[in-house]
């Protein structure tokens, strides 16, 4: 495990249990936001209001995926935590150095490794750096 500081795990730990909440808090608002708009879609019968529904819906339907994923890098930084790994990077074993993860509690590569990564995998452009 990485040189990490009890006192800086734990600023961490709860940089990733605050993220937690405020995803879960996204999750509650598209899903109730959801239902509203294809309650919308299905009673309104104009074409461009249904439209709009529907692109919404999908709209709220990637930021559910996005968010999802996010959840998915806290849950694998969490089990780095318990495993002795967090705070290196999983691809070249180097210290992740505490800034980035201040910045990115649940960034599971150093930058060089972040960067190569997202240029080599083409569905991870455009998200944040995990």
């Amino acid at each position: 495990m990485s040189s990490l500081t009890k006192t800086q795990l734990d600023h961490l730990q709860d940089l990733l249990d605050r993220r937690e909440g405020v995803l879960q808090s996204h999750l509650q608002q598209e899903s109730a936001e959801k239902d509203a708009f294809v309650q919308v879609a299905s009673e309104v019968p104009d074409a461009g209001d249904s439209s709009f529904a529907t692109l919404t819906v999908d709209l709220g339907n990637a930021a559910v995926g996005r968010d999802m994923g996010e959840l998915r890098a806290i849950d694998a930084a969490r089990k780095r935590i318990v495993q002795a790994e967090y705070g290196d990077c999983v691809q070249c074993g180097t210290e992740i150095p505490y800034e980035r993860l201040i910045v990115q509690p649940a960034a599971a590569r150093c930058a060089p490794c972040q960067d190569n990564y997202e240029r080599t995998h083409g569905e991870a452009g455009g998200r944040s750096s995990l």
